[in-house]
């Protein structure tokens, strides 16, 4: 936003400045507005009517305070005629002839958390001396000039977009252009068009425009606006651009102008055209972009905008100066322009090329190889097999395969009488795609009553799709249609989802729709080096909201695996195999009726575990002095929003200057910086807020309003509040699902890699879809860059976020990231060994992490790989433990976890848990106890497997402050365990 220190109208009809506070009084006592009155009267009693022209409804229903001019209260005030207009204020003048601040927007937060705030306006009281009342007359003059409007800072200013007209204003306007079904008010690109339900008082004063003229640079993108303000109802508004000429015959093609809130690209790089009604009485904002050639000749260029609706349509000439300078950007370095507004229909590293460190998909028949797995088809286009090829210790790929299913994943189809129904012909298969990244098929499969298309495309991180449509050929009844994964059960070790936590799979799992609750629709199954995360879904599909916000916009059952809650999913044992059977219940279909019973699998792991990057890249997640963090032996600083250099919520664009030179410092020093900046809520000192509001619900999510008073005040209404920032008055507003803002993050992305000079991004839980995760990744890591991503998240298996699991929410991203860091709320303590491995580790999925939640339990992290981050928890320093690292030399060691047969030391207790870190001749071996009590145990060595000489091995526990003192054991011995802890032993 422009933050201007003044705001004033010179025009005679209103001499009321619009002034700026500059942080003078305290708004969470006074509110954000006050007016500044004069008094020059007589008496006790002073008399002012503020004509304050207010876009909040039943200001009457609020309480007005009075200070004079040391900012002392005043009791005896008294109030009349309080409207959305005007107001008149009486008070004592305590202080005689002088300057008197009416406040009268003050609130009060009754948020029960710091963070989501709950602003509530005061309700008027009455303090005043009945004596002091008496004295009133209310028919008397005023003795007092109102001689500014002031907020309490230029962002916080009513002024000039959010100044109404008075209703006489409105109407007389509306009388004068009697018989239009619409008025059109241009607008620059700088005074954006706040308000729906009002008009502002500065289109009053300009009056109807036919004509729109403004300035552009070649090569500039020049925004500007067109209010409608419907007089009747108005259907499909559309708005279309001639060419824009000079006098020389030269062009600005009518293809290089467009209107951004019905035409575009969205986030998956389709088409986008949008219909935009208007209700009666309403103003919709219509923002528009000439994108000017930088071979523009300079000069004076025309056109015409035509805006209709229906058979009603208006004339706008659009006159653009077109300046001598040139701009090889498009103008993006200047936000505040709206330069960006163009990023919003982005197709930016949408070709889905190759990743690292991915390799080209290979199709040899019907089977299709990719990085460590392989994907057999057979004829009705469904997966005959899937394997991998992974070690279980995950450090390698190896050749021998590891099988994921028993069988073929086959859809069933039951007739009345529950007997299957047969005589299933092929009609066809064939692949429509073959690329390095995707590869896709199609096939159609017939029997008596029903058809089958199935649609596939499998891509090179192992996302399996299918579209599977089900066509009714003629009227049938099936008591079921279901779908079988038969899973081997080696491949089977470990679920969650569907309601489970991740852990241990249960033998028998039986799970029901229940979208209105829980945001499950599918469930990973799996071991260490092998497994599938489904997901059910239909072509309806639309990604739900989560972080706290999932019971506002929460998934939508699909018409056919749902079937009005009939379906579900049953997990269970079936001879060798552990068989999903989606199943949706009884059901009929008319001849020609049509489902969608689309999936899609993940196939896992996605690469083998980069232990180097994990012993290397220590992370220090805190914007502090640089020389303070080299001392500490961390490599990566994650810069979190809200301090100098990322202030303001996914919104890293306005201190990016001060961001450059923090970073290019970092550099010298050899370090690494990655910032915060995620799509899941979004600033409210985003330049482009109201024009991302004018979109309707595309970005914005609709919701209840409330929260921080800036909001109230300028949002006004139908929008979600999310995290708010107390220090710095930062209120964010929750983004919708999937939508240009995608397009714009991309650009973003882009921008801050090749102009900031970032190295990574810290990613805050996510709200957007694995397209955008591989476009922000490519964008990320072109030219050389590191593109490091680390996702953290709050646990996700809570009421308000549907009873996900955090890993099974996001694993469509976990291709693509570089390290783990759940969370919040997880429980390092009670939870199992099996819960660490599936859900915060990584390890199944290729990755590492690191915990949070209370500093997490370093000796069971350790076990995993893991410490916490520094120097997030008070309660544990990771730096004793790096130490180990660098003393042993972790780095070049083959990390074999309990989790694999071929770890050569055990424990002579099933509770307590070794992991060996193996180097030639040595190795470091972490025990951790999940045992109730205090416990002794001795270690069971492979000494072949471990390449050591037990008749030369030493077994040394070195000293880590905080974690174990120093001590040696014979290799025989016992060890004492204590509860919830365990050891670090260096063997040689």
């Amino acid at each position: 936003m422009l933050c201007l220190s003044i705001f004033s109208i010179p025009l005679a009809a209103q001499q009321i400045a619009y002034t700026n506070g500059n942080d003078s009084w305290n708004p969470d006592l006074l509110g954000n507005h006050r007016a500044v009155v004069q008094f020059s009267g007589k008496g006790t009693v002073a008399k002012t009517t503020i004509e304050w022209r207010r876009r909040d409804e039943n200001p009457e229903q609020k309480r007005i305070i009075v200070q004079d001019a040391t900012g002392a209260a005043i009791l005896n005030v008294k109030t009349a005629d309080i409207n959305r207009e005007t107001g008149t204020v009486f008070f004592e003048p305590v202080s005689g002839k002088g300057t008197y601040y009416v406040y009268y927007m003050p609130y009060i937060d009754e948020g029960l958390a710091v963070y989501y705030p709950k602003g509530v306006y005061a309700k008027p009281e009455n303090k005043a001396d009945a004596q002091w009342l008496s004295k009133i007359k209310t028919n008397s003059a005023n003795n007092c000039s109102v001689t500014a409007i002031q907020s309490i800072n230029a962002f916080n200013s009513f002024y000039p977009m959010e100044v109404i007209a008075t209703a006489a204003e409105t109407k007389n306007i509306i009388a004068k252009n009697s018989g239009n079904a619409f008025l059109v008010f241009p607008e620059d690109r700088l005074n954006s068009i706040r308000m729906r339900n009002d008009l502002p008082q500065r289109w009053i004063q300009k009056g109807i425009q036919n004509s729109f003229s403004d300035t552009a640079l070649r090569g500039e993108y020049l925004a500007f606006q067109l209010g409608i303000y419907a007089l009747q109802d108005l259907k499909d508004v559309k708005i279309t651009f001639s060419d824009l000429k000079n006098k020389n015959g030269e062009i600005i093609s009518a293809k290089n102008i467009a209107c951004i809130n019905t035409d575009g690209v969205k986030y998956d790089a389709t088409v986008l055209s949008n219909k935009v009604d208007v209700l009666k009485g309403k103003v919709q904002a219509m923002w528009c972009g000439v994108d000017v050639p930088q071979t523009t000749p300079p000069g004076d260029y025309s056109g015409k905008i035509i805006i209709s609706s229906g058979n009603a349509s208006k004339e706008i000439v659009l006159q653009l100066k077109v300046s001598e300078g040139v701009t090889t950007n498009g103008g993006i370095d200047q936000p505040e322009k709206m330069t960006r507004l163009k990023w919003l229909n982005s197709t930016l590293a949408q070709d889905n090329t190759l990743i690292a460190p991915y390799t080209p998909l290979e199709v040899k028949g019907t089977e299709i190889s990719l990085l460590g797995r392989k994907v057999l088809l057979n004829a009705t286009g469904l997966p005959d097999q899937i394997q991998t090829f992974f070690t279980p210790e995950m450090t390698s790929i190896g050749t021998k395969a590891n099988d994921i299913l028993t069988a073929p994943a086959q859809f069933y189809f039951l007739d009345n009488a529950g007997n299957e129904i047969g005589n299933w012909k092929s009609i066809s298969f064939k692949f429509t795609k073959k690329e390095a990244g995707t590869v896709s098929w199609e096939s159609n499969t017939t029997a008596t009553a029903v058809d089958m298309q199935v649609n596939g495309t499998l891509e090179f991180d192992g996302f399996l799709s299918y579209t599977v449509k089900i066509t009714a050929l003629e009227d049938v009844t099936f008591s079921d249609i279901n779908f079988h994964l038969p899973m081997q059960a080696t491949a089977a070790k470990y679920m969650m989802g569907l309601g489970q936590k991740g852990g241990n799979r249960p033998e028998t799992l039986k799970w029901k729709w229940d979208v209105a609750n829980k945001n499950q629709d599918g469930a990973w199954i799996g071991n260490v080096n092998a497994g599938l995360q489904f997901s059910l879904r239909d072509e309806k599909y639309s990604r739900p909201l989560n972080t706290n916000f999932y019971l506002q916009k929460p998934l939508l059952l699909p018409t056919s695996w749902g079937n009005g809650n009939k379906g579900g999913i049953d997990v269970l044992q079936n001879g060798k195999a552990i068989l999903v059977s989606a199943y949706s219940g009884s059901r009929s279909m008319k001849k020609g009726e049509v489902l969608y019973y689309n999936f899609n699998l993940l196939i896992t792991p996605f690469h083998s575990i980069n232990t180097e990057f994990q012993w290397e890249n220590k992370f220090y997640h805190k914007y502090s002095n640089l020389d303070t963090i080299v001392k500490t032996g961390a490599k990566v600083i994650n810069i979190h929003h809200a301090n100098e250099i990322n202030p303001y919520i996914n919104y890293p664009f306005i201190e990016f200057n001060k961001m450059k030179n923090y970073i290019d410092e970092a550099h010298s020093k050899g370090l690494k910086v990655k910032i915060y900046n995620t799509i899941r809520e979004l600033s409210n000192k985003a330049y482009e807020t109201f024009a991302l509001r004018s979109l309707g619900h595309e970005i914005y999510s609709p919701g209840k309003g409330g929260g921080f008073s800036w909001l109230q005040e300028h949002v006004g209404e139908d929008y979600i509040a999310a995290w708010f920032v107390p220090e710095i008055k930062d209120a964010a507003i929750v983004n919708s699902g999937m939508n240009r803002w995608h397009n714009y993050y991309v650009e973003g992305m882009n921008w801050l890699t090749q102009n900031v000079g970032i190295d990574g991004v810290y990613l805050d839980d996510v709200a957007f879809d694995r397209i955008t995760m591989k476009r922000i990744k490519r964008v990320l890591t072109q030219d050389g860059h590191p593109g490091i991503l680390d996702l953290h998240s709050a646990n996700q298996f809570n009421k308000s976020d549907g009873f996900n699991n955090s890993a099974n929410l996001y694993m469509e991203h976990f291709p693509y990231l570089n390290k783990l860091w759940f969370g919040e709320y997880f429980d390092y303590e009670k939870n199992k060994p099996d819960f660490f491995l599936t859900e915060v580790s990584g390890i199944p999925f290729g990755l590492m992490g690191e915990m949070l939640q209370d500093g997490g339990n370093p000796w069971r992290g350790m076990i995993y790989g893991m410490t916490n981050r520094m120097p997030w928890s008070d309660n544990a320093d990771p730096r004793p433990i790096w130490k180990i690292w660098n003393d042993f030399g972790i780095k070049g060691s083959e990390m074999i976890g309990y989790w694999s047969e071929n770890c050569p030391v055990k424990t002579s207790n099933d509770k307590v848990l070794a992991t060996v870190y193996k180097k030639n001749g040595t190795a470091l071996i972490s025990i951790a106890s999940w045992a109730d009590d205090d416990v002794k145990v001795k270690l069971n060595i492979d000494w072949k497997k471990l390449g050591i000489n037990p008749a030369k091995a030493t077994l040394i526990a070195p000293a880590i402050n905080n974690f174990q003192p120093a001590q040696s054991f014979s290799v025989k011995d016992e060890l004492p365990v204590a509860k919830g802890k365990g050891w670090l032993l260096v063997i040689k």
